[in-house]
C-alpha cells in the first residue's frame, strides 16, 4: 500500500495569513488532515539576504521567483521593516488549522535565526530558542506541542537534546527514507525522528529537467510502496504561488485512492514497536536543488 504524510511548513507573516487559509480549503475539498509545523516569533525574513554568499543560492533564488512568491514587503521584514510577530498576530489561523482536524507543531520561533543560526548557537542558546517556541505554542493552543521540524532542515546534538528534553512524541528535521532515532556524537536520542523522503517542489521548479507540467507525474513516480513518503509543502508555495499545481497533485492522489495521513498518525503506529526503529546517524550534508547544508539520515 502505499502511504503518504504532509507536513506543511510556515515560514512566514504572510504564509500563515494567506498560505495556510488557502491550504485548509484544498484539503478540505479533499479531505485531507496534514501536520502544520508553525513560525511562531518575528518574521526577519529580510535577514536572509546573506545566504547571498552561500553556493547555490542566487540559483535557487533566480528558479523559484522569490520576490513573487514571499512578496516585497516580507523580504523587508526584519532590515527595513519590523519582523511582525506571526504568533500573537496570526493566532487565529493558527488555532483555525487545529480546529479542522489537523496536527500542528514547532517549526521555530524565528526562522531566520535558527535556519541560519543554529550551528554556532551554544546549547544554553539553542534550548532557550525553543523554549520561546514552545512557550508561544502553549500560549496560543493551550497545551505543550508534540512535535517539532526544524526550519530549513537543521538539526545537531543541541536541538535533538532540546527535543528530548521536551518529552517530544517525534520530529521531522531530516532528509531521509525512512524512520529512526538519531545517533549524534555517540549519543542515540529519544525522539523519533520522521524524515523528509521526496523532493520539495522549490527545489524542482524551473530546472529544465523537470518542466513544471511533468512535475505531477515525477511525484507519483516517486511514491513507494510499503514505506512511509513523507513530503514537505510550504505555505508560501503550495498554498499560493503553485496553488493549482498542488491542486492537480492532490486530485490525482484522490483518484489514485492514495491515504493521506498527519505525520502524529504515523509516529504514533511506529512507536507502538520501538524496538524495530533503526538507529542510525545524523549527518550533515547538500540536496539537489537545495542551497546550503542539511541534517541528513546516515546509515
Amino acid at each position: 500500500m502505499t502511504t503518504l504524510a504532509i507536513k506543511v511548513d510556515v515560514d512566514t507573516d504572510r504564509g500563515t495569513r494567506i498560505g495556510v487559509p488557502s491550504l485548509l480549503a484544498l484539503f478540505e475539498e479533499f479531505k485531507i488532515s496534514a501536520t502544520f509545523l508553525f513560525s511562531l516569533g518575528p518574521d526577519n525574513t529580510g535577514r536572509a539576504i546573506k545566504r547571498v554568499f552561500r553556493p547555490g543560492f542566487l540559483s535557487k533564488v533566480s528558479r523559484t521567483g522569490v520576490v513573487s512568491t514571499y512578496g516585497i514587503r516580507t523580504l523587508l521584514n526584519g532590515v527595513l521593516l519590523p519582523g511582525p510577530h506571526i504568533g500573537r498576530r496570526c493566532e487565529a489561523v493558527l488555532r483555525e488549522a487545529r480546529n479542522r482536524g489537523h496536527e500542528a507543531g514547532i517549526h521555530c520561533y524565528d526562522h531566520i535565526r535558527w535556519q541560519d543560526g543554529l550551528s554556532g548557537m551554544s546549547r544554553e542558546e539553542v534550548f532557550a530558542e525553543f523554549d520561546k517556541a514552545r512557550k508561544e505554542f502553549e500560549r496560543i493552543f493551550g497545551e505543550p506541542s508534540r512535535t517539532a521540524g526544524s526550519a530549513g532542515w537543521q538539526a545537531n546534538a543541541f536541538s535533538l537534546a532540546a527535543y528530548d528534553a521536551a518529552g517530544l512524541l517525534y520530529a521531522s528535521d531530516s532528509r531521509g527514507i525512512h524512520p529512526f532515532f538519531p545517533r549524534l556524537e555517540n549519543t542515540v536520542f529519544r525522539t523519533l525522528q520522521i524524515p523528509t523522503t521526496l523532493p520539495t517542489l522549490d527545489e524542482l521548479l524551473g530546472r529544465p529537467e523537470y518542466p513544471e507540467k511533468m512535475i505531477v507525474s515525477h511525484y507519483l513516480s516517486l511514491l513507494q510502496t510499503g514505506v512511509l513518503n513523507v513530503l514537505t509543502v510550504h505555505a508560501e508555495i503550495e498554498g499560493m504561488q503553485k496553488r493549482e499545481l498542488f491542486r492537480s497533485f492532490l486530485r490525482q492522489l484522490h483518484a489514485r485512492s492514495i491515504p493521506v495521513i498527519k505525520l502524529e498518525t504515523a509516529a504514533r503506529q511506529l512507536l507502538e514497536k520501538p524496538v524495530s526503529i533503526p538507529n542510525c546517524d545524523l549527518v550533515q550534508g547538500t540536496v539537489d536543488g537545495r542551497s546550503g547544508t542539511l541534517a541528513l539520515q546516515g546509515t
